[in-house]
């Protein structure tokens, strides 16, 4: 299993919702707000106080936990739908999981049972 992590610009959010959900095998996923800013190095010096104060820009963050067969999808369709070719589009990176458990089966990697809803 995997687990992918992405910051996105939130303006990509629908789009890239509808794409994930259209995937077959697509697990679900955890959104939730986050804030930050590039390595000055990317950007040069600031300008002016103001504009170093004000350096963190709104996102969202990602969080999926997937069989390893459907990952690079996912991931493509990330960097698909989140790329504007500007700074600031965000960052995606995957990370082994060796354990998962749902709570409320605790059924170890398996996805929960529909009916249990």
């Amino acid at each position: 299993m995997k687990e992918i992590k992405a910051i996105i610009r939130p303006n990509k959010m629908p789009q890239l919702r509808k794409a994930l959900m259209s995937l077959d095998g697509f697990p679900g996923m955890t959104i939730s707000p986050a804030e930050g800013c590039s390595a000055p190095v990317r950007h040069g010096p600031a300008l002016s106080i103001m504009e170093e104060l004000t350096d963190f820009t709104r996102k969202l963050r990602i969080e999926i936990i997937c069989p390893d067969e459907i990952a690079d999808q996912i991931v493509d369709r990330i960097t698909d739908i989140g790329q504007t070719g500007h700074l600031g589009d965000g960052i995606v990176w995957v990370t082994d999981v060796q354990r998962a458990v749902f709570i409320h089966k605790t059924t170890a990697g398996a996805p929960p049972d529909p009916q249990t809803r």
